[in-house]
């Protein structure tokens, strides 16, 4: 017998909702509130600053003349913007300022199809004649990630931790409830708080589609197909990943290759010897000392 149940929004304010999912027969009021609380926590899409590149700065631990926060703050506070986006491509955000006092996140240049949520946010307090000029890059994803999780970044930008979720909070509770004459059968009262970019509703229909995905492999699973393994996936593990200033290079070679676009490993490898040849500053000479460096990590060049 399919179950039959009504779904009703008692309550909705601001990014906030109160359902009642009821009646459930005995039992299922826990087994449907904890399955939804963990999928809206952890698996819903969202969008999140992952690096960000600020002027005249080089690491977090800096400080920038004429602004009041330090830059490890200014990083907190742009942890903290919410963006609604649902491209799968990353996007660059800008801010340049120049304006005394409070700089919000309604202040960033965002592409059309990129919405700030909390545009009133304050990211930092700037005094007269200061100029404050950001490059940020924002990613979709689901959870939380991470730094480290993610390849490194091009020289000069700081990766940031990122917390894709938009959902905020999830509570529920499970009541007994009847049905004419039976006593036994639950009613599941849930909360969800969001952070703007998407209604508490939606949040919840998005929800149950993703669990109805998991149960349908289980009813009618689909066969899963091997991955045919191709040259330009990554086979160098670790080492791959390594900036081209972590395998002993000259600091003249290791500036030449980052500024050309070879900054890992893993790109030094795949490239043409004569590609390296015409980048500037360089000579077979250093090609020679390239090589050798990455023999020194169990590497070497394509065609050395």
């Amino acid at each position: 017998m399919d179950p039959i149940f009504e779904i009703q929004e008692k309550e909705q304010k601001d990014n906030y909702a109160k359902f009642e999912i009821t009646p459930l027969a005995a039992g299922y009021g826990y087994t449907v509130g904890t399955a939804l609380r963990r999928v809206l926590i952890s698996s819903l899409k969202g969008a999140a600053i992952t690096s960000v590149k600020v002027s005249g700065v080089q690491h977090q631990f800096s400080t920038l003349k004429g602004m009041k926060e330090d830059v490890l703050d200014f990083l907190l506070n742009l942890k903290r913007i919410r963006f609604e986006y649902q491209g799968d491509e990353a996007v660059t955000v800008r801010l340049s300022t120049q304006k005394t006092g409070e700089v919000k996140a309604g202040d960033l240049e965002v592409p059309s199809n990129v919405v700030i949520a909390n545009p009133d946010l304050v990211l930092a307090n700037l005094a007269d004649g200061a100029h404050l000029e950001a490059e940020m890059t924002v990613e979709t994803g689901v959870g939380y990630q991470t730094a480290d999780e993610r390849e490194k970044e091009e020289v000069g930008a700081i990766p940031l931790d990122a917390r894709f979720s938009p959902v905020e909070r999830v509570n529920f509770k499970v009541e007994e409830t009847r049905v004419g004459r039976v006593t036994n059968y639950n009613k599941l009262v849930l909360e969800v708080w969001t952070d703007g970019t998407i209604t508490p509703k939606n949040a919840l229909a998005q929800a149950a589609k993703i669990l109805m995905s998991y149960f349908e492999q289980i009813v009618n699973p689909k066969r899963v197909e091997e991955k045919v393994a191709h040259e330009s996936e990554d086979t160098l593990g670790p080492t791959g990943k390594l900036s081209v200033e972590e395998i002993g290079l000259p600091t003249r070679v290791a500036n030449a290759l980052a500024k050309s676009g070879f900054d890992t490993v893993e790109k030094l490898v795949n490239a043409e010897r004569s590609e390296l040849v015409k980048v500037r500053n360089l000579g077979e000479k250093s090609i020679d000392v390239i090589n050798e460096a990455l023999r020194e990590k169990g590497v070497q060049l394509r065609d050395a």
